[in-house]
C-alpha cells in the first residue's frame, strides 16, 4: 500500500530512533535473494549474485566478501540469522544517505510505529522512561494510564522495573543495559498473553513480582481540561474558563478525538475566554492531521502549509472548512519535543497572528516522509519533500522561537510555569 503526496498521507515522523542502524549502504537485486523460511526461523538461499543491466556499474563484490568471511570465520555460527543481515544491510542503505528520516522498517518495527502513532496497541498500559537510582539510571514507570491491567495491579509512577519475563517467548531478562524501545517491545505482546515484571518502589525494602495479562490499550491523542490559575498555579476546575487543549500527536484516530473535544469546548464557550493549545513533546505525525487541525481555528481558505518537492512547483495547502474556534483567545504551548507536524500547525497559527507561541524552542523537522509498507511488513519511509510555513520560513534544524520562552523547574514537576503563563496571557 503506497501513501501518496496527493492523497497528503504523508507521515512525518521526528527522533533518531528511526535510524534501525548505520553502516555502508548495499543494493539488492530483486532476483538476487529468495527469502524463505526453516522451522519457523526466517532463511535466505543465495540464488544470483548477478547485478540486473542497470546497476553494472554497482561493485557489489566488497558486500560478498564479507558475507562469505562471516559465514567461514564467525565463531558462533550458530547465532548466524541471514534475513537479519539482509534487514541490516538494507538498514545501512538507507542510513547512508545521510537523512535521518529515511529508514527502513523491519517488520516489527514498521508493526509498532503504526501502533505509536495510532495510539492502539496490546500491552500493560505504562509510559516508560529512565529514573536515577544511586546515581544510574534505571527502567521506570513514567506514569501507569487509568483503567489498564499496571493500574489495576497497583504499579505506580516510579516505579523501578528490574526484570522481564515472557515464558512463551523464551524472554528474561534484566533491564541494566535494556532501551526502551526494546523494553516496549518486550512489554508489548498479543493480547491475553501473560507477561512478568519485577518491580521495586523506593522506600521498599524488597522487590515484587507482578504477572499482567496484556490488553487493548488505546492512548487518546487528544484530551481537553479546564481549569483556572490560582496562586500562580494552574488548577482543573469543570467550571475553569480556559480550556487547555492537549494534542500528543497526529495519529489515525486524532480526527475524532478532537471533533469530541472540540465539541466539550463549544458546549462551554460562554463560559471560556480562552483555549491553551498544547503540543509540547508532540513529534507529529500525519501532515494531513495538521491542516484539518488548524481550519478549527483559521478562517476558510488560508494557507496553512508551503510543500516544495524537487522538480515541482511549491503546493500550497490551505483550510477547507468552516472552524468552530476561529474567534476564541488562543495561546500555543510547545517545546523541544514539539516537531514536524506540530510545527506546522503552531507556525501557522503564528504566521496568520492567531495565536502566540509560548515555551521552549521547537525541534525543528521541516522535512515530509513518504511511507510505504513492503513485503513481508516491512516499512520504507523515504524524505520526498521539505515543507514551510505560510510566510515561507523552513524550520529544519532552527525551530520555532517562542514569542515568550518560559521553562518548567525540573525540581518542581508539580509547577506547570509554561501553562501558566499561557494561560495568564488569555486573562488580560
Amino acid at each position: 500500500m503506497r501513501i501518496t503526496l496527493t492523497q497528503l498521507r504523508n507521515l512525518i515522523f521526528v527522533t533518531a530512533l528511526m535510524l534501525l542502524s548505520a553502516g555502508g549502504g548495499w543494493w539488492f537485486g530483486r532476483h538476487d535473494l529468495k527469502l524463505t523460511s526453516q522451522n519457523k526461523v526466517p532463511a535466505v538461499k543465495i540464488l544470483n549474485r548477478a547485478l540486473p543491466v542497470d546497476k553494472q556499474d554497482v561493485d557489489f563484490s566488497l558486500f560478498w566478501e564479507v558475507w562469505d568471511r562471516l559465514e567461514q570465520n564467525f565463531l558462533f555460527k550458530d547465532s548466524i540469522n541471514h534475513q537479519k543481515m539482509v534487514m541490516g544491510a538494507i538498514s545501512g542503505m538507507t542510513a547512508a544517505l545521510g537523512d535521518p528520516y529515511t529508514a527502513f522498517f523491519p517488520p516489527q518495527e514498521n508493526k509498532a510505529a503504526k501502533e505509536n502513532l495510532n495510539g492502539s496497541f496490546s500491552g500493560i498500559g505504562i509510559e516508560l522512561g529512565y529514573k536515577k537510582y544511586d546515581g544510574i539510571n534505571q527502567l521506570a514507570v513514567m506514569s501507569p494510564l487509568s483503567g489498564m491491567p499496571a493500574e489495576k495491579a497497583g504499579v505506580k509512577a516510579g516505579d523501578f522495573i528490574l526484570k522481564i519475563v515472557d515464558e512463551a517467548k523464551g524472554v528474561n531478562k534484566e533491564t541494566g543495559s535494556m532501551s526502551l524501545p526494546e523494553a516496549v517491545d518486550l512489554i508489548r505482546g498479543d493480547k491475553g498473553t501473560s507477561v512478568k515484571l519485577t518491580l521495586f518502589t523506593e522506600g521498599d525494602k524488597d522487590t515484587r513480582v507482578v504477572e499482567f495479562k496484556r490488553d487493548t490499550i488505546v492512548v487518546p491523542s487528544v484530551e481537553v481540561k479546564f481549569g483556572e490559575i490560582k496562586d500562580d498555579k494552574w488548577q482543573e476546575n469543570e467550571n475553569g474558563q480556559i480550556a487547555r487543549l492537549r494534542l500528543s500527536r497526529f495519529g489515525g484516530l486524532t480526527d475524532d478525538q478532537w471533533d469530541k473535544s472540540i465539541s466539550q469546548i463549544v458546549a462551554k464557550n460562554k463560559n471560556i475566554k480562552g483555549v491553551v493549545l498544547d503540543v509540547r513533546n508532540n513529534p507529529g505525525g500525519y501532515l494531513d492531521g495538521a491542516v484539518n487541525l488548524a481550519g478549527e481555528f483559521l478562517p476558510k481558505g488560508e494557507v496553512v502549509v508551503q510543500q516544495e518537492h524537487a522538480g515541482q512547483p511549491t503546493q500550497e495547502y490551505s483550510v477547507t472548512r468552516i472552524g468552530r474556534l476561529t474567534q476564541i483567545p488562543l495561546a500555543v504551548l510547545m517545546n523541544g519535543g514539539s516537531a514536524s507536524a506540530s510545527e506546522i500547525l503552531a507556525g501557522a497559527l503564528r504566521d496568520h497572528d492567531r495565536a502566540k507561541l509560548f515555551g521552549e524552542k521547537s525541534f525543528g523537522k521541516g522535512t515530509i516522509q513518504e511511507a510505504e509498507d513492503l513485503t513481508s511488513g516491512a516499512g520504507l519511509h523515504v524524505t520526498v519533500a521539505k515543507w514551510l510555513t505560510p510566510n515561507g520560513t523552513w524550520v529544519h534544524e532552527k525551530g520555532l522561537t517562542p514569542d515568550t520562552e518560559v521553562k518548567n523547574d525540573p525540581d518542581k514537576p508539580e509547577v506547570d510555569k509554561q501553562l501558566v503563563e499561557a494561560a495568564k496571557s488569555l486573562l488580560k
